[in-house]
């Protein structure tokens, strides 16, 4: 039997991610193979890596093959029927938080969950507020449901499009959508881990603009007098979501930058 060393050191993929894929394999921590890299590594884990391994070499997203990915802090499941979690995104729960901070009894809807990411995260640092997702996929949900399970998190979980999974005459405090913003003709599509992802999640089919004309539009008759609305975007999207939230009525409309300084949130209050 060869040793987790040698089998290590023949690995064609990064050192991380050869990493990442023992510990799945051998579910151990990372300490354990750093301490028992001189293991002889039965034949049956051998091949379950090495069919890993060329699921990583030939480009399928890590999360998917791990099965989850961290989020604000939270490890949440992942299938290739939702987005991966994203760093960038945390500034949107950051956000949603913060304007409930000063609501504890607030209610907030969160419109396309995907994994649940967004309003699992909100719910969990804000265990008295009302958290509401909707998502047209029925096994987006599904995943969404497990996680909120999972890490013991009240959601109230709904399938529909947008504001039509909904109840009539239903408001929050605060509304909040990660949607699907990459045009039809970006080349971004066929590349890295964006060929893996499901591509209703990413791109609206035509200018990558369609989902918030939706979601802005629909906002006023699902917000409270004094509601917010907050969105993610592209980097090149601040100016025109804003526009659209000025036509729609929303006052102190502004962008917020993410970590890496791009205006990533936008926003406003009714």
């Amino acid at each position: 039997m060869e040793t987790l060393r040698a089998l290590l050191r023949e690995s064609r993929l990064p050192a991380l991610e050869r990493g990442m894929l023992w510990q799945h394999v051998l579910r151990v921590p990372r300490s354990w193979l750093i301490a028992h890299d001189d293991d002889p590594i039965p034949a049956q884990q051998v091949d379950a890596y090495r069919r890993l391994e060329a699921r990583r070499l030939a480009g399928e997203p890590m999360a998917y093959i791990l099965g989850f990915r961290e989020f604000m802090g939270h490890c949440f499941h992942v299938t290739p029927a939702v987005l991966i979690p994203r760093p960038e995104t945390e500034l949107l729960v950051e956000t949603a938080v913060r304007l409930l901070q000063g609501r504890p009894a607030g209610s907030v809807l969160d419109l396309g969950t995907g994994s649940g990411a967004i309003p699992v995260s909100i719910a969990l640092a804000c265990p008295h507020a009302e958290v509401v997702a909707t998502d047209l996929s029925v096994d987006a949900l599904a995943v969404a449901g497990k996680n909120a399970h999972s890490l013991g998190a009240t959601v109230a979980f709904h399938q529909g499009s947008w504001y039509q999974a909904l109840r009539p005459g239903k408001v929050f405090d605060l509304i909040v959508s990660n949607p699907p913003y990459i045009p039809k003709d970006d080349p971004h599509l066929a590349q890295g881990d964006l060929r893996f992802e499901p591509k209703m999640a990413l791109c609206d089919g035509h200018d990558g603009l369609d989902a918030y004309r939706a979601i802005v539009a629909g906002a006023p008759r699902h917000l409270s007098p004094g509601g917010s609305l907050y969105v993610e975007h592209g980097w090149d999207q601040a100016e025109p979501v804003c526009g659209l939230l000025r036509q729609a009525g929303f006052r102190e409309v502004h962008s917020l930058p993410d970590l890496a300084g791009i205006l990533r949130v936008s926003g406003g209050h009714l």
